[in-house]
């Protein structure tokens, strides 16, 4: 394994745990929650 693809490999694992943990926290629904709250702003509805 070169030192390339051990750092690649690396940042691949820690942004899967980050993203194991953010879904465990409930964070998918505050980020649409948010999401929908910015697009309706923009349309002029909110």
């Amino acid at each position: 394994m070169t030192k390339r693809t051990f750092i690649l490999a690396a940042i691949l694992l820690g942004a899967a745990a980050l993203v194991v943990v953010g879904v465990i926290q409930g964070q998918p629904g505050q980020v649409l929650s948010k999401a929908i709250n910015i697009c309706l702003e923009c349309v002029g509805l909110g």
